[in-house]
């Protein structure tokens, strides 16, 4: 069994990133290599250069975002980590399976039309073809198993039709180059809202700090930020439906639920018909002591370089070596002379 999945490099990490993402990695790295699996995690840089960007902005993000990873449990001694760009064999493959795509399959991709919008004449190449890369990252490494969530259904669906259209018309039935990989339907990822506006998501583009809770916050910070979030003036109630129409108060059970691994009812059970002033402190305590480590470890972890880029090294070299079988293979079966 190979799992095989990728996010993009981005900055200034928060609350919602790692509950969002970066914890479900752990939660199947632990679960998969256990079984015997082996997991694959890449750094997607190839696919960030498909929109507008800042060059070092992107070196940065890469490295800060390996910090992260490593930093939240993602262990490079039992998964694959990488970015993207050191495996020349994603960029070979995509332009081999560009020949296998078609037009009409890729105009249906959603994430297309909204990504480019009105303007669709004025977007990159790149953007229209980034799904035939995805294909390539997963198909690259035989992947049997993929985690996707709802926007990534699609993408996956076209994986497997570009791998059985390969097979059709360059392999034997028998003997095909390509595995068809099944989807992970991960557990639902938390939907972390911000501190000041409970009807808008966490995010790094909030000009107010206080919104979110950075990775790279320290004890104190978690705290004030947790006991400035804005709330309203009614008590918890007892049951879930008492949350409808409160949605600040909603976000920091919620936040609350996630990080003690149990359900809002839980929480409500514990503390219903408590104000804020009971409840924050609670929240505050509990998200110190589960972050805390990982941010004093991922302080230290970013600031180091050397460390950063030889984990990625040490990682693409593998990918690498998994890759060579798989491309040697397609380019046999197309006919190409190397």
């Amino acid at each position: 069994m190979r799992i095989v999945s990728g996010i993009q490099p981005t900055g200034n990490l928060h609350l919602g990133n790692y509950l969002g993402a970066i914890r479900n990695w752990v939660a199947m790295q632990d679960e998969w290599t256990a079984r015997g699996a082996t997991c694959l995690y890449f750094l997607a840089d190839l696919h960030a250069i498909s929109m507008p960007h800042d060059p070092a902005g992107l070196g940065a993000n890469t490295r800060e975002m390996v910090a992260a990873l490593v930093s939240c449990g993602i262990d490079p001694d039992r998964s694959i980590l990488f970015n993207q760009a050191q495996v020349p064999a994603h960029a070979e493959l995509q332009w081999l399976l560009n020949g296998t795509a078609r037009m009409g399959w890729l105009n249906r991709m959603t994430q297309w039309k909204d990504k480019a919008g009105k303007n669709r004449e004025g977007a990159s190449v790149a953007l229209f073809t980034y799904p035939v890369l995805q294909a390539a990252d997963v198909l690259l490494y035989q992947a049997t198993h993929v985690p996707v969530g709802e926007d990534q259904k699609q993408h996956l669906e076209l994986a497997r039709d570009i791998a059985q259209k390969f097979n059709n018309d360059f392999a034997s039935e028998d003997a095909p180059v390509f595995t068809l990989p099944d989807p992970i339907i991960p557990p639902e990822a938390a939907r972390i809202m911000s501190l000041r506006d409970g009807s808008a998501k966490m995010s790094k583009s909030d000009p107010s700090d206080m919104s979110r809770i950075n990775l790279v916050d320290d004890a104190d910070t978690i705290m004030q930020k947790v006991k400035k979030a804005k709330t309203d003036p009614e008590p918890l109630p007892s049951e879930a439906e008492g949350l409808e129409g409160r949605p600040e108060a909603r976000n920091l059970v919620g936040i609350y639920a996630t990080m003690a691994g149990t359900d809002v009812a839980g929480v409500l059970a514990q503390f219903g018909g408590q104000g804020f002033g009971q409840f924050k402190p609670a929240l505050g305590d509990l998200l110190v002591s589960k972050l805390a480590p990982m941010a004093a470890r991922y302080r230290e972890l970013r600031e180091d370089r050397a460390a950063l880029d030889a984990i990625l090294a040490r990682g693409a070299e593998k990918a690498r070596a998994l890759a060579v079988p798989t491309l040697d293979a397609a380019y046999a079966a197309l006919g190409l002379v190397r």
